[in-house]
């Protein structure tokens, strides 16, 4: 197989287990790296070669990143660009856009590329290579990563602005979704309270100007059902609020409603645990909606 379809993609976690085994698929030469042995073994299952130390990874020609916080992000990179080899890493993660403008910077350095391109779609989206990607990085950038970015998202990619700005519009992304979250939950509890079948009103506001996909289908599919198993974590999606709330501020911004979703995002988290399905907001927000009803005691960490 061609070395330049060499790729390694870095946590193998719900999303970068499917965004590996999407690519395996699609016949790239594959090797997975996360520091959990459950989460190695789960893609070596799937055919995927893994191994446990990072640092063999060094100068493979692309990388996907798909990982929990910015933080890590700025400890995998440089180790990462130890060896040279490397063409381009795409980033994945949510991450902050002050640490993709940093990569960028340190990739340019070592002649590589580095993409900031968040994605969303979940993880139906990366088994399948339909994700949608919200891309931040120079146009040479952009270009030494399409390969990638197309087996990934289908070309289902935006290319924003340069470094950065694909985490800017993902974290805006994320930050209505949950206010919408919140404020469908809180329509429907009301629509409940006078009689209305919850799943009647979100369809029927689904097809009005107050509808949403939050409102057509996770609703639907995750809360009224009760079943809340969308496999993205509440700890997550209050993570991003917070991080978008705090974006905006650092440029001047006080978006006062999203600010107050967001915190209504820290209180769910607290009754709730970061280990819950991001769905379960409607069990603080709106519990007589969904079977699962009010949490019955707040989360101890």
């Amino acid at each position: 197989m061609s070395n330049n379809r060499r790729i390694a993609v870095i946590g193998l976690g719900s999303m970068g287990g499917a965004m590996a085994s999407t690519l395996h698929s699609a016949g790239w030469d594959v090797t997975g790296f996360d520091p959990s042995e459950a989460a190695r073994n789960a893609a070596a299952g799937a055919g995927i070669s893994t191994t446990a130390e990072l640092r063999d990874l060094a100068g493979v020609p692309y990388v996907v990143l798909s990982l929990p916080s910015a933080k890590i992000v700025e400890a995998t990179v440089p180790v990462l660009l130890s060896a040279p080899g490397t063409i381009a890493i795409i980033d994945t993660t949510t991450s902050e856009p002050s640490t993709s403008t940093s990569m960028a910077t340190l990739a340019d350095s070592h002649g590589a590329a580095f993409v900031d391109a968040p994605v969303s779609g979940g993880r139906d989206g990366a088994a399948t290579g339909t994700l949608s990607a919200f891309v931040g990085a120079t146009d040479t950038a952009v270009a030494a990563a399409q390969t990638v970015l197309d087996a990934l998202t289908g070309g289902r990619y935006a290319h924003i602005g340069g470094p950065g700005s694909g985490n800017v519009v993902k974290l805006l992304n994320n930050v209505l979704a949950a206010a919408n979250l919140v404020s469908v939950g809180e329509a429907l509890g009301v629509a409940k309270a006078y009689g209305i079948d919850p799943a009647v009103a979100a369809a029927s506001i689904s097809n009005a100007s107050g509808g949403s996909k939050v409102s057509a289908a996770m609703y639907p599919n995750w809360v009224l059902s009760g079943t809340h198993d969308s496999g993205f974590s509440l700890g997550l999606m209050a993570r991003d609020a917070a991080l978008a709330i705090d974006m905006a501020r650092q440029v001047g911004e006080h978006p006062e409603l999203l600010a107050a979703a967001a915190e209504q995002w820290q209180e769910a988290l607290a009754a709730l645990g970061p280990a819950a399905d991001f769905t379960e907001i409607a069990r603080t927000v709106a519990p007589a909606v969904t079977p699962a009803g009010a949490p019955k005691t707040t989360h101890v960490a």
